[in-house]
Order: structure tokens, then C-alpha cells, then sequence
């Protein structure tokens, strides 16, 4: 079950200028980005171990998160950016083998839809992203409003290749029905590289994400929907929504 927890206004969860937080413009995808990054941070309990993922919103997440690095017992970073920027501000990097559980692990979406599934690996950090949700009792994706969507698929779909089967799973990637490309000059922190596939309509996520992972040279698909997220903090023009499964 799916609920809207409420909206809250951006001004609650940080120390925004007026310009910010007036009504009387529009907001930037970038301050929406920010908004929920911060907003994230109630979810942070202090003493914990927080899963940190990758890519713009996350970042903002990191520098929130900077705010409690005396609170906290440190972090487990899904990417190598991720974790040079929270070193940089004073946060303690763990490797997950040598962590026992993570209350949380926060990221954002190129795509979320009402089931709370999605599109992640625009910043080719899916595999390490898909660890760290799946040992993480909650996942908390953070997201602007656009990137909520009825039906995944408009956005690309990464998947992390072992590089000398890419050609191969490319071929079983078109009779899935897409059309795979190639990401050029991207190598991944596992030394993979990524074949985004456009042209899908995905209708069943579960079902496509189980199909692809099991073509042989496939590391993983950024398709999250075996471990889809148990909050969406949602970035509006109106302020935060909440959204619970």
C-alpha cells in the first residue's frame, strides 16, 4: 500500500534564503534537488551508519549530511565521487564488508513510479546503489517532481556489462524489445561498462528487471524494483511531498 504522507514547505527543513522559499517564482530543478536532500536528513538517526548513493540530489543529501558528521558514525558510499565528497567533509567512509546493517540508504531516481519503482545508473553507480538498497532496512528516495512518472521507460535504462560480453548482451537486449547503446568513454568503479537501452515501455518492472539480470555478462540493471523504496521525498513547487509504501 502507497500513501501521500503530506507536503511540507521547503523553508522547514533548512535555513533557505527569502529568495528561495518565495512563491513568487519559479524554482529551479536544482533547488527542488536541494530542498530534498535536506529534507532527507530527518531521517538520519544520530550514532547510525547512513547508505549514501550517487549523483546530483545525493550530493546535496552529502552536504546535509555534513551538518550532523559529529552526530553520526560515519557513511557507506555506492560510488567513489560519493565518497571523496564525504571525506572532504569530514565523514567517516565504511566499507560495507565491514558494516552489519544500515537503518538507511538514500539516493535519488531517473525515474520513480507510483509503485515506488525505478530507473537508476544515469551516473553508472547502479550496481554498488543496488548493494547498498539491499541491505538497507529503509530506502529513502529523494527526487523532483520530475522524475515521477505512470510507466518506466522514457528514460533510458542503464545496465553494467563485463566489457567482452557487451556486443552479446546487446543482441538480448533487442529481443527484449529495446535498443541498446553503447555509453561511450564511461568505464564504471567496477571497471564495466554500460549499455543504456531506449525504446521501453515497461509495464513489468519485476519481471523485465529478473529477465535481464539473468543474461549471461550482465552485472546488473539499474531497473529497482525487486528493491523499490519504502519513502519518496518528492520535490514540488508547493514543497516536499511525502510519499510512504
Amino acid at each position: 500500500m502507497i500513501c501521500i504522507a503530506g507536503t511540507f514547505p521547503l523553508s522547514m527543513f533548512y535555513n533557505a534564503p527569502q529568495a528561495f522559499t518565495s512563491r513568487t517564482r519559479i524554482m529551479t530543478q536544482d533547488e527542488l534537488k536541494k530542498a530534498v536532500g535536506w529534507a532527507a536528513l530527518q531521517y538520519v538517526q544520530p550514532g547510525t551508519i547512513v547508505g549514501v548513493g550517487t549523483g546530483s540530489t545525493a550530493a546535496h543529501f552529502i552536504d546535509a549530511l555534513g551538518t550532523m558528521k559529529g552526530q553520526i558514525e560515519g557513511a557507506v558510499s555506492s560510488s567513489d565521487a560519493s565518497t571523496e565528497k564525504l571525506k572532504s567533509l569530514g565523514i567517516t567512509v565504511f566499507d560495507l564488508n565491514s558494516v552489519d546493517r544500515l537503518g538507511i540508504y538514500v539516493d535519488g531516481a531517473d525515474e520513480i513510479n507510483g509503485h515506488m519503482q525505478m530507473i537508476k545508473g544515469g551516473g553508472a553507480a547502479l550496481t554498488r546503489e543496488k548493494i547498498i538498497a539491499s541491505v538497507a532496512d529503509k530506502f529513502i528516495c529523494i527526487a523532483d517532481a520530475s522524475k515521477q512518472v505512470d510507466i518506466l521507460g522514457k528514460f533510458p535504462l542503464p545496465v553494467e556489462v563485463i566489457p567482452m560480453a557487451r556486443s552479446a548482451v546487446a543482441r538480448q537486449l533487442v529481443k527484449l524489445g529495446g535498443r541498446p547503446e553503447y555509453r561511450q568513454g564511461v568505464v564504471t568503479d567496477n571497471g564495466n561498462v554500460i549499455l543504456d537501452v531506449h525504446g521501453l515501455e515497461i509495464l513489468d518492472a519485476i519481471a523485465l528487471e529478473n529477465a535481464i539480470n539473468g543474461i549471461p555478462g550482465v552485472v546488473t540493471v539499474g531497473l529497482f524494483a525487486n528493491r523499490g523504496a519504502d519513502v519518496a521525498l518528492i520535490g514540488t513547487a508547493d514543497g516536499v511531498k511525502t510519499i510512504v509504501k
